[in-house]
This record gives structure tokens, C-alpha cells and sequence, in this order.
């Protein structure tokens, strides 16, 4: 790095306010961490009753809407890194909730695809899902929902590494 580069970092830096300046309960990344820590913990009784822990509720709701997708592709739509869902996907597969489909196109690829239980699976936690949705969101207009979720939608186009 060069002395003027290091020069100019260092200036930036010090025009953005910190941390402790701005305040946790201001700070966007620390609210949504917290709010899907609570969303996640509000939903863990009834996924266990169902032997499912984050990772594979979140391939199977994945798949519910997208299902074969290739695991790299479910990886990120499903927020899980590869290893993790890895063995989720093969405890999911040993509970009979997917299946592995060799991809017709490319041999080396798989697809994963929900089976008729791993449907009746998500079908029988999707109400617990939607409940903590309303919660999540009692008191905030349609209007206003419709807001978050384009902005969600531009934040996550802004940090976006994969094409999906």
C-alpha cells in the first residue's frame, strides 16, 4: 500500500463514526443478528419435536419453494456454509426428508429434492414459521412491511458474492 493510499484510509476512517458512537440498538447488522436470533430460538421447540435444527429447516423451507437445487445453490439461499449443510443434508436424508438426484446435465453435479414426507415435514412446521412471522411483525403496516422487505431486498443486492 502506498504512503498516499494508507494516508487516505486512515482519513476516511476517521470521519466514520464508531461503534459505541452509534450504538448497538442503531446498528442494522447487530438488530437483524438479534432479531434472528430470537426468531430462530422462538421456532427451536417445535423444530426439535420434529428432529430438525436451523440448518435443515432451512433447506427443507428452501426447497419447499425451490426444490432440486444444486447444494452450492442451496447453500447460499439456505444461509448455511456447505460443510454444515452437508451433514444436515445427510441426516435429512437418512430421516427419508430428501433425496439426492444425480443432475441429468452433469453427472458430477447433485440436486437435492424434498421427498413426500420432507414436504409433510415443512407442511407441519410451516404454521409455527408463519406465526413467528406475524409476530415479528405485529404493529407494522402492509405499507410499511412492503418497504422493509424492498429494502432487505436492495441491502442484500449491496453485499451480494453469489449471482443469486
Amino acid at each position: 500500500m502506498k504512503k498516499e493510499d494508507g494516508l487516505e484510509l486512515m482519513e476516511q476512517n476517521a470521519r466514520v463514526p464508531r461503534l459505541g458512537e452509534i450504538g448497538l440498538e442503531n446498528f442494522p447488522p447487530y438488530l437483524m443478528n438479534r432479531i434472528m436470533g430470537r426468531y430462530n430460538a422462538a421456532l427451536r421447540d417445535e423444530m426439535a419435536k420434529l428432529g430438525l435444527t436451523t440448518p435443515k429447516m432451512r433447506a427443507l423451507a428452501v426447497l419447499s419453494v425451490l426444490d432440486g437445487l444444486l447444494i452450492r445453490d442451496l447453500s447460499i439461499y439456505a444461509v448455511v456454509e456447505t460443510s454444515t449443510l452437508s451433514r444436515a443434508l445427510d441426516a435429512l436424508e437418512r430421516d427419508g426428508l430428501v433425496e439426492r438426484v444425480t443432475d441429468k446435465d452433469d453427472s458430477r453435479a447433485v440436486r437435492i429434492h424434498l421427498t413426500t414426507e420432507g414436504r409433510h415435514t415443512h407442511d407441519m412446521l410451516w404454521p409455527h414459521l408463519a406465526t413467528a412471522h406475524q409476530q415479528m411483525f405485529r404493529g407494522i403496516s402492509d405499507a410499511d412491511q412492503r418497504t422493509f422487505v424492498a429494502t432487505l431486498q436492495t441491502i442484500l443486492k449491496n453485499v451480494r458474492k453469489h449471482p443469486i
